[in-house]
């Protein structure tokens, strides 16, 4: 996620870090070239006069290929923003979670750590799921060494909380908790694994192909053709209004695709490791740990 002061003035035409620019750059000034290539053709040869290619059809394409790429980018910024609050969600869990462990669990400390620390670890397994990375080796720092047989699953983040419930289901079978607490504790569960397939859910569920496809050819196909519509009219000005309406198009285009797939490592998907790192920190400073580790800053405005 980029995190950086809003721009103003000046800033607003040469900031490069944390803009869609890098990402589009060579498209728009392919697009430049061909225009540059049309333009002095035109100027040459005469081909397009001012009233020989009508700037009309571009203008409704335009239009029509606006409205798609709004459709589509606010289905993916509805992906990115549930994707968020999940993980918001998550963080609540489990705060509650510890700190009910901490309430109803007084008297054993080390049942307390067996608890909450498998909380860290579901949060970083889940992460490293999400993002194709080892969940194993991301759990496995959290765990005391008898829990490690949990890391033998094949959905890790899973089989953590399956553990959890199994370290509290000890005391309720030798008469230590209350079933009553039991269920408090299961509810909190409960609401971390629907947040887990909530995740899965929507990494796992893409925007259509075929429609991403479609926007991605009209918007080669516009920009490619608006040149030869221009030339006539605009003459050596037709590059700058190519690429002006390139780096919209593209931008806007670039701009989805990276918020299609929320839990990815693009520079506008979520912070992810930032999120475990707080989750993290909360559940340590709950079980009284000290020194506790800092949050996550941001590296060149890019926060992961």
């Amino acid at each position: 996620m980029i995190i950086r002061p809003r721009p103003r003035g000046w800033q607003l035409l040469y900031i490069l870090r944390g803009s869609i620019v890098p990402a589009i750059a060579p498209r728009v000034l392919a697009i430049g070239v061909l225009a540059v290539a049309v333009a002095l053709f035109a100027k040459l040869h005469h081909p397009f006069a001012a009233d020989g290619l009508a700037v009309a059809p571009f203008t409704l394409l335009g239009l029509v290929l606006s409205i798609f790429l709004s459709f589509r980018n606010n289905a993916c910024h509805e992906r990115w923003w549930e994707g968020r609050k999940q993980w918001g969600q998550l963080l609540i869990e489990v705060r509650s979670l510890a700190r009910q462990a901490n309430a109803l669990l007084v008297e054993d400390a080390a049942l307390r750590r067996r608890v909450s620390r498998p909380l860290i670890g579901f949060a970083h397994a889940l992460a490293a799921r999400l993002r194709g990375r080892d969940e194993a080796a991301a759990a496995a720092p959290w765990l005391e060494p008898d829990q490690q047989a949990a890391l033998q699953r094949r959905n890790i983040p899973d089989a953590l909380l399956a553990l959890v419930a199994a370290e509290l289901a000890t005391p309720l079978r030798a008469g230590t908790l209350d079933p009553y607490l039991y269920g408090c504790f299961e509810q909190r569960l409960h609401a971390l694994s629907t947040v887990q397939a909530a995740c899965e859910r929507i990494a796992g569920t893409p925007l259509p192909f075929a429609y991403t496809l479609l926007l991605h050819r009209c918007a080669w196909l516009f920009c490619v053709l608006l040149p030869f519509g221009l030339a006539g009219a605009l003459g050596w000005a037709t590059p700058v209004v190519s690429m002006l309406l390139a780096y919209a198009f593209f931008g806007l285009d670039q701009l989805g695709e990276e918020l299609e797939e929320p839990f990815g490592l693009e520079p506008n998907d979520l912070p992810l490791d930032a999120m475990v790192r707080t989750v993290e920190i909360d559940v340590l400073d709950a079980l009284g740990g000290h020194p506790l580790p800092e949050p996550l800053q941001p590296q060149g405005y890019l926060l992961q």
